[in-house]
């Protein structure tokens, strides 16, 4: 069983037991969530596409950690004007574990 969800402008195909790395969701480490944003799901053999929601499916997830991703480094320069910055970013993430896919 797979499923195909959508959560912060990304889509990531998911199974059970997968651990996933999304743009940070509300929630405590070991807390619950859920996707409702269920683009498609099946099996094998059947397979049910959305459009663009699959209704009535949902994913949910066990939030295994939050944290910060590693650092992008931002460095802009234009030549011969003597004009040089660098900033360095990192974005905050949430690992989650699927627990279970709902179709």
């Amino acid at each position: 069983m797979f499923a195909v969800i959508q959560t912060g402008g990304k889509q990531y195909k998911v199974a059970k037991d997968d651990i996933i790395i999304v743009e940070k969701l509300d929630g405590e480490t070991g807390g619950n969530v859920t996707f409702g944003d269920v683009l498609m799901h099946g099996a094998e053999g059947d397979v049910k596409v959305g459009a663009p929601l699959v209704k009535g499916a949902s994913v949910t997830g066990e939030v295994l950690e939050q944290r910060k991703g590693d650092k992008v480094i931002v460095f802009k320069k234009k030549r011969r004007q003597n004009y040089r910055r660098k900033q360095g970013h990192r974005q905050f993430e949430t690992v989650v574990r699927i627990t279970g896919i709902k179709g």
